[in-house]
Formats: C-alpha cells, structure tokens, sequence
C-alpha cells in the first residue's frame, strides 16, 4: 500500500484535516497499545497485544503480546522489522524525546512493569538504552513532556487492582544520567484514573478524562467513565478545566497541539456501549470519531470534525478492511503530519492501519 491521499476532509471553522493511510503495519491482525514515536527521521511502533487471527476474547482467543519493532521510512511503502524490546509489552507510554522513543512502564501477559527504555534507529539498527525504573509498576497511564520534563499521570498498578492509579511522576532528562530519578508530585484533585489523555502546552500540564475503578475486593470493579480535566502549573499547582463534553477514555495520548494554542483529542471510549460489549460482540460499532478541540484562550471545548473513517459492508467478519478511529495507541507528531498507529477499533479487536492527519490551523 501506496502513501496516497485517501481522503480529504476540512471541517467548518478554523480547523481543517487532510487524511491519509500509511503502508499497513506487516501483521495480519495488528497490535493495540502499542509505543511509537519518530527517531532518526523514521516511525517506530514496537509491542503491543493481539488475540490470535480469526479469534476474539469471546470466542477462547488468547493474548498474544508483542516484542516486535517495526520502522517506516518517510516516503517508503512498506514498514521493515528491525528489532525486538527487551520483552513482549504493551499499553505503557511512549513519548519522542531528543530524537529518542522513550517507552514508560506497561504491562506483560504475567504482570504490570516498572521498567522504562529509550530506543535510537541509527544505520539500521535500534539501540536501547535504560531510565530510571518507575516508583512502583504502572499500565495504563498517560504522559507528555515539558521541554526535557516528563510527566506521568494515573494508571493501574496491577491488573487486579480495584481502584486505578493518583500518580504523577516527573523525571527531568535534562540532568545527567545518574541523576536521573522519578520524583512524586501533588497529584490532581479529582478521582484517580487510568486510560486518560495527557497534553502539554506553553509550560502546562494537562490530564483529560480517563476511567476511575470504583469496587472492593469483594466484587470486581466497575469502570466510570469520567469528563473532567485539569491544568498542572510546575511550581504552582493544580486547577480545573471545563468538563469535556463526553468522556475520551483511551484516545491517543498525548493530545495534539501547536501554536494555535488549541489542544486536539481524537475519538476516545465514552463509556455508552462498554456495559454492552459482550451482547454486542463483533456487531459492536467502534469508538467515537469525534475530534475534540480544547481553545486555551477561551478555556472551553467544541466539536473539531470527525477521524476518518471507512466502515465496510463486511466490517462485522472482516474488520480489518475497514478503517476505524481507533484508541489505546499513542498520538505522533512525524513530517508535519498527527499520526494514529494501529491501536483497537473496537472491544478485542485490533488494526494495522497506520492513520494520518495534515492539520491546517489558524493562529
């Protein structure tokens, strides 16, 4: 599959979206949760999970996790195998730093991970290198980075814990490296959460919805699927935002920005369908494809258009001819373009269509 413009759409308003598909990624199935990032002028995407092709949670699939690192080429048509993480892991965060794909936490098919890693494509190859481990295990979380500042927020410790995570972790890397360490922030003051969207902007912090765990170890726990958002001043602290209009459970993270002080969420879980997912099984709709538009300036959120999406007649038994907007996978900034690798379309099932977006904002 050719890099050709597969679709066009400029929305009303000051905000405008040209579509397009890169290469798939070379697997049947492809991956959720997987970590992306750009190094060396190529798009990595490594990890992630799958159940076997043909098969879905209900049906006996099992989970089947990733250590593959796959590398595309601007310009190329086909993505290249060119690596292996140190294990098969998913569902942490992935951040570009420095010409590096920093990759934060996650979990594996036994437990929740503390480890955090830094790969570098050069000639060819990608070199790993190690960060500080985590203060404790953390999956599920989201972060974005400061400058040379990461933030971390929310997450689940393990995968039987009955409430999620109110964490936020900072690591500075501009220090030297054996002076790098984790510190432990104030964290925001609204429910602990995992599954959220992170955004940065002009030296702020920002966390976006997410699912809260409410239950005890008597009962399994239930999800809430929560609207509200702060704002994370270094130094100064926390405040609230206005509530988005919808909950954005699991949509790429980090959020997209640039000068147009505006911050951009794509599609996300809202929570309508999830007490549904087993009745409805493979005849479930996918996630939304609302973009949501945060405006810095006035403090409120609008409608920003829709991910591009292509559902065809046999999307029920064949989705992967489809295109879906898709959630648990990272947000990419590469070649001037917002980039959606792979990720889940709908509950259990995965993609391997790589989405890309030009946007075109007013100041």
């Amino acid at each position: 599959m050719t890099r050709m413009v597969t679709h066009t759409g400029h929305q009303a308003g000051d905000l405008g979206l040209t579509w397009r598909q890169l290469p798939q990624v070379p697997d049947a199935v492809g991956f959720a949760g997987v970590f992306a990032g750009v190094s060396n002028g190529h798009l990595l995407v490594a990890g992630g999970s799958h159940f076997s092709e043909g098969t879905r949670p209900w049906s006996g699939g099992t989970k089947i996790w990733s250590d593959k690192i796959y590398a595309l080429k601007g310009g190329a048509e086909k993505w290249e195998e060119v690596g292996k993480l140190p294990r098969a892991i998913g569902y942490g965060v992935s951040l570009t730093w420095n010409d590096q794909v920093l990759l934060i936490g996650g979990s594996d098919q036994q437990c929740h991970r503390r480890e955090a890693y830094a790969l570098r494509f050069e000639k060819g190859r990608v070199m790993i290198d190690t960060l500080p481990d985590l203060p404790y295990a953390n999956a599920n979380a989201c972060g974005a980075l400061i400058g040379d500042v990461i933030y971390l927020a929310g997450g689940l410790e393990r995968p039987t814990a009955c409430t999620a995570g109110h964490t936020f972790w900072t690591l500075d890397l501009a220090k030297p490296v054996a002076e790098r360490q984790w510190k432990v922030l104030e964290p925001w003051p609204g429910k602990p959460r995992m599954l959220s969207v992170a955004g940065s902007f002009d030296g702020a912090f920002y966390l976006m919805s997410g699912v809260a765990l409410e239950g005890d170890n008597d009962s399994a726990p239930q999800r809430k699927y929560l609207t509200d958002a702060f704002k994370y001043w270094p130094g100064k602290g926390w405040e609230q935002i206005d509530d988005l209009p919808y909950a954005t459970a699991a949509a790429p993270s980090p959020a997209f920005t640039n000068s147009g002080h505006r911050l951009l969420v794509f599609g996300g879980d809202d929570g309508s369908l999830a007490e549904k997912s087993g009745e409805l099984k493979d005849e479930h709709p996918g996630f939304r494809t609302g973009i949501l538009v945060f405006d810095m300036k006035t403090g409120a959120w609008r409608n920003g258009g829709e991910v591009w999406v292509d559902r065809q007649p046999d999307s029920e038994r064949n989705p992967n001819a489809s295109t879906w907007a898709p959630v648990t996978t990272p947000l990419v900034v590469w070649e001037d373009e917002v980039i959606l690798p792979m990720g889940e379309t709908r509950p259990g099932v995965r993609t391997n269509r790589v989405l890309a977006a030009k946007p075109t904002m007013k100041r």
